[in-house]
């Protein structure tokens, strides 16, 4: 019997004989009576805001809120966090008292970033390793012509763009002490732009940062209105340790800086181009066979048959391929990848709304491949139904990530509890699962409790289940709810599921 069995059972003997006694009374048991390690590790599961209010409850509970353990990881953006400093001097008593040297990554909002703060940081916190800036509101900057100080252990640096800001005179100050930098993010205005053709501002010096940070590992430009290949090609003549690129949402970029890239940067594993203009010519031009990529994101670039086919076929071991919106994807581009190319080390599909993929040659395609996939996409395509799925399902043992469905109105109705029972019965590992079906077209009967009960027992390790908003989501809710699984259940208007968590830089691409 293990450890906490044997504590179980003296204690469930002593109890017993303590009321055949009736002598014995059990000590009363409150939260003051435990140890100050034990509230602490209490605390560190709830959030910075939570942990505020608690500290209002007594001395004690203050003193232990104050413990600079609890505030190794902050954000002072009150639209992230909730948390918000009202002025400078709050945030300095701050940096002093509270974080200190425990601090490794800090979020600070464009009214926070002054020179003051920056050299606060830089005595205070001598491990701060992670921060983020966000300039993205800034209508001004704060003079940094005194900043003499700046971090210097950064590992990972966000900076979140404004879309008219020049932010040179802030970046010359600091360029002296981020060349230990290995994770750089910069964060565009994309969802804010505007349908009117606007001038676009290259509001910061991207070859001249370049220079500053040669031990970039992962870069990622996201959704910037002026970054182009030129860009692409000065990063990749400064940082030979680059292992993960990633650019979606760049629309300038078309693709002539890829054959520079792939040669110069041997150790490029990762490379995400989701939603530019890659030109086919342009990447037809790659020597593909020569590089050592792995994972690949061309979702929504346009690119023809003939350039898939030629890619994929080259590409002598890909893992990860996101290839969704693609009119060129087609069967005989499947066909090619399957008899010319090399999937055998295959662990994620994405093909979400390739329309021109028929089920028979997804099934081929699945039926051989199908057990060494982590992570599967067949979305956003209405002849795609359950029954696909059905007959494919009994190869995915090794699924940890589903997406199934489109939210287009189909002729033909799906019958969710048969999925949920055969996902169930042969998806053991899967961690996440997207149904996109519109609920009017989901049928299942009184017994589907059944089959959401075996779902959740079978499936230990699902952390996130993402429905469209109906009768079934809430019926889904409320089982996992019951079984105090309570964050499980997602709708879609909120949560969606992606492949990308299976991307080996995963961790250090997230942002924001």
């Amino acid at each position: 019997m293990d450890s906490w069995g044997a504590l179980s059972v003296e204690f469930a003997a002593s109890a017993v004989s303590a009321r055949d006694d009736g002598s014995t009374k059990r000590p009363k048991t409150t939260i003051e009576k435990l140890p100050d390690k034990v509230l602490l590790n209490i605390f560190s599961y709830l959030s910075h805001r939570e942990i505020c209010r608690m500290a209002r409850v007594c001395k004690k509970w203050r003193m232990i809120a104050y413990d600079t353990r609890l505030w190794r990881d902050v954000s002072l953006r009150p639209e992230i966090s909730g948390l918000h400093v009202g002025s400078l001097e709050s945030l300095l008593g701050l940096i002093s008292i509270r974080f200190g040297p425990s601090l490794r990554y800090i979020e600070l909002p464009i009214e926070l970033i002054t020179h003051t703060v920056l050299h606060e940081l830089a005595n205070k916190c001598p491990n701060l390793t992670h921060m983020l800036l966000d300039f993205s509101t800034a209508m001004q900057l704060h003079d940094f012509s005194e900043m003499q100080a700046f971090p210097t252990k950064l590992r990972y640096m966000c900076i979140c763009l404004s879309e008219v800001i020049f932010m040179e005179g802030f970046m010359r100050k600091i360029y002296n002490f981020i060349n230990g930098l290995e994770i750089l993010h910069l964060i565009g205005t994309y969802e804010k732009v505007e349908e009117e053709e606007e001038e676009i501002y290259e509001v910061i010096n991207v070859h001249k940062l370049k220079s500053a940070t040669p031990n970039l590992r992962v870069i990622n430009l996201f959704g910037i209105n002026f970054v182009d290949d030129s860009h692409i090609e000065a990063f990749s003549s400064n940082c030979i340790q680059l292992e993960c690129l990633a650019v979606n949402f760049c629309a300038k970029v078309n693709g002539s800086s890829l054959k520079s890239l792939l040669q110069r940067s041997r150790r490029l594993r990762c490379l995400l181009m989701n939603q530019t203009n890659l030109i086919s010519e342009h990447v037809m031009q790659v020597e593909w066979e020569k590089t050592s990529l792995q994972e690949l994101d061309i979702t929504a670039t346009d690119l023809s048959t003939e350039c898939l086919i030629d890619m994929l076929t080259r590409i002598p071991n890909l893992r990860f391929l996101s290839a969704g919106q693609l009119n060129g994807f087609n069967d005989s581009v499947l066909k090619a990848f399957m008899e010319l190319g090399n999937p055998k080390n295959l662990i994620a599909l994405d093909v979400d709304s390739s329309d021109n993929l028929t089920d028979d040659a997804l099934h081929k395609f699945l039926s051989r491949y199908g057990h060494q996939l982590w992570g599967i996409a067949l979305s956003g395509m209405p002849h795609i139904t359950d029954q696909l799925w059905q007959s494919v399902l009994p190869v995915f043992n090794n699924a940890k990530i589903l997406v199934m469905g489109t939210q287009e109105r189909l002729g033909v109705n799906i019958h969710v509890d048969q999925l949920m029972d055969g996902i169930a019965n042969n998806c053991p590992n899967l961690q996440r699962l997207e149904l996109r079906w519109d609920p009017e077209n989901l049928r299942f009967s009184d017994k589907s409790q059944k089959a959401i009960d075996i779902l959740r027992v079978k499936c230990l390790k699902l952390r996130c289940l993402v429905l469209s908003d109906g009768r079934y989501y809430e019926t889904t809710k409320a089982n996992f709810e019951r079984a105090d699984r309570t964050t499980v259940v997602r709708t879609t208007t909120n949560c969606r599921v992606s492949n990308y968590y299976l991307l080996s830089n995963y961790r250090d691409l997230i942002f924001n």
